[in-house]
């Protein structure tokens, strides 16, 4: 019996895989195959988006509070370059929409700023101040 996408998800998948290997496409549930591949899709968009907010995060701190730069905060500025680049090499086609995710991001950065440290939020710019190509250069570090 095929197991159903809202009763066993896992055996709902499963199931389906089976059924592309066979080439069954009349057999397919095509609505909720297209809504997990949807859902798919935007998982890796928040992936990424979380990964470079983080990293937006690190890198203000970094600019707004320098007396408290330390290795740890270089290392975290690292790891969260190498796993923001792990995930634009898996997903190129991320390239293109490249604007919009530095914009989500810096709200999300924004956010974990007023969270977490005791700095004046009138101090940061409306907008990213970082481009790209800075964000992820390995030797940038904002003075």
């Amino acid at each position: 019996m095929h197991p159903k996408h809202d009763e066993d998800f896992y055996g709902w998948a499963m199931a389906e895989a089976n059924l592309l290997r066979q080439r069954r496409l009349g057999d397919l549930d095509f609505d909720n195959l297209i809504e997990e591949l949807e859902s798919m899709g935007a998982s890796e968009r928040r992936a990424l988006v979380s990964r470079m907010a983080q990293l937006i995060f690190h890198l203000l701190k970094w600019q707004f509070q320098p007396d408290f730069r330390g290795r740890s905060w270089r290392a975290s500025i690292k790891e969260q370059r190498k796993k923001t680049k792990g995930i634009l090499k898996d997903n190129p086609s991320f390239k293109n929409e490249i604007t919009n995710f530095i914009s989500d991001a810096y709200e999300d950065a924004f956010l974990l700023i007023e969270k977490e440290t005791p700095l004046d939020l009138k101090l940061f710019p409306a907008e990213c101040p970082y481009s790209f190509e800075q964000i992820m250069n390995n030797e940038f570090y904002p003075e």
